[in-house]
């Protein structure tokens, strides 16, 4: 009957961390499995409780620190961006006239809907505009008066 209670944790904790964004409460959720195991083996309430602690400990102290390194942004770990994130910083040519509401860029031989960033400027066709902000499928804008990143 132990075995079942941590079953349903287990579960209860897995769901939770569907609705949290910090890959933690997970961990919890498999010492609950690992006390269940621990029940289901005939382990007394003392024992489980501490291999509930031991396997969520060891598991937030040695798995959660590599899944979020590998959870960052190739920005954020100073790795080169590529696919959608190499996107901002880049720089575009205008094809047709860019403000608050409309317009087309070039980047890298693809098209992207464009938009002011400050939504006052109007960049004419020719013109050379730096990539600020990914919205979507659309790229805000600037002056291409930037140096190079």
């Amino acid at each position: 009957m132990e075995a079942v209670l941590w079953i349903v944790l287990a579960v209860v904790l897995a769901i939770a961390e569907a609705f949290t964004a910090t890959i933690l409460v997970i961990f919890f959720a498999a010492g609950a499995l690992a006390a269940a195991g621990a029940a289901a083996l005939g382990a007394g309430l003392v024992a489980q409780v501490i291999v509930f602690a031991v396997v969520s400990g060891l598991s937030v102290g040695a798995l959660r620190p590599i899944i979020m390194r590998h959870a960052r942004s190739a920005l954020e770990s100073g790795e080169r961006p590529f696919g959608i994130e190499a996107i901002e910083g880049s720089r575009g040519l205008v094809v047709e006239e860019v403000s608050a509401d409309h317009g087309m860029v070039k980047i890298d031989g693809e098209l992207w809907q464009a938009r002011s960033v400050d939504g006052q400027e109007v960049f004419l066709p020719g013109a050379h505009v730096r990539v600020v902000k990914l919205r979507g499928a659309t790229v805000q804008v600037w002056h291409d008066d930037l140096p190079d990143l």
